[in-house]
């Protein structure tokens, strides 16, 4: 696994965007199609912004999952998951295949199977994710599940990833946010050929410490990527903050390091 650091979260952005850009014309040109896997939050807008205004992406060849959603809130909420992929990359795109986990159905266990039997008839062949204030990934919050082969699974959400989307401004109180979320499941991210992290903040810092320089381990759940052979995660100054002195070094002078089991 790949670390990357830059000066603030627009540069970060930046270059994310031309990596995420280069290996969707790259699955493109193979096979003539790019399947991907979005995150969409706060982290993720600058990043998004300058990959959806990139030149030369044939988005009719993309199709786009997502990787989680509260369950029982509306696409109208402003901390939909849904409606955030919608504004933040299809619309913008014109990316016709895409799939929704509609998180208020009456059946969730038919949208796990759909969305799910969709998400594993073919190889995924980059997955851009965030890393949550805990260390999840997708929604997978500590400890998380590292054995299951289902693609999507409903999980519970803790305190702190809650008290997240509060202080993202998406809930008024943690009353507010729901206990329970549809998320993908570790092993079927892991399934992706490429994944592209982009973890910008402060806020961050934490968890980047503790799931790049602990244990790869189900209670810091993003330190599993380190056991993926093409991953690359997307730090700013301010979410490499805490990292070992010794680390920060070389990655100052170097701008990237190779974080290994």
């Amino acid at each position: 696994m790949l670390l990357k650091v830059f000066n603030d979260k627009v540069a970060l952005g930046n270059a994310a965007a031309e990596q995420a850009a280069s290996a969707i014309r790259r699955a493109i040109a193979q096979h003539g199609c790019a399947r991907i896997i979005a995150a969409t939050a706060a982290s993720q807008f600058e990043f998004l912004d300058v990959l959806t205004r990139t030149k030369e992406i044939d988005w009719a060849r993309v199709e786009a999952f997502h990787l989680d959603e509260y369950v029982g809130l509306p696409i109208s909420h402003p901390g939909s998951f849904r409606k955030m992929l919608l504004e933040q990359l299809v619309r913008k795109t014109g990316i016709s295949s895409y799939h929704l986990l509609d998180g208020d159905a009456v059946d969730l266990s038919e949208v796990l199977r759909r969305v799910g039997s969709e998400l594993a008839s073919a190889p995924i062949d980059i997955a851009f994710l965030g890393i949550g204030e805990n260390g999840h990934i997708a929604f997978n919050d500590p400890p998380a599940d590292f054995d299951t082969e289902e693609p999507y699974i409903i999980v519970d959400l803790d305190e702190a990833c809650r008290q997240q989307q509060v202080g993202e401004a998406w809930f008024a109180n943690i009353s507010q946010v729901p206990k329970h979320a549809i998320s993908m499941s570790v092993r079927q991210i892991l399934k992706a050929r490429e994944i592209l992290a982009v973890v910008p903040d402060a806020r961050k810092a934490q968890a980047v410490k503790a799931c790049f320089e602990g244990d790869i381990s189900p209670v810091a759940p993003a330190s599993i990527l380190r056991t993926h052979p093409n991953a690359t995660v997307y730090l700013d100054r301010n979410s490499a903050s805490l990292l070992s002195p010794a680390l920060q070094n070389v990655l100052k002078d170097k701008s990237q390091v190779l974080v290994t089991r």
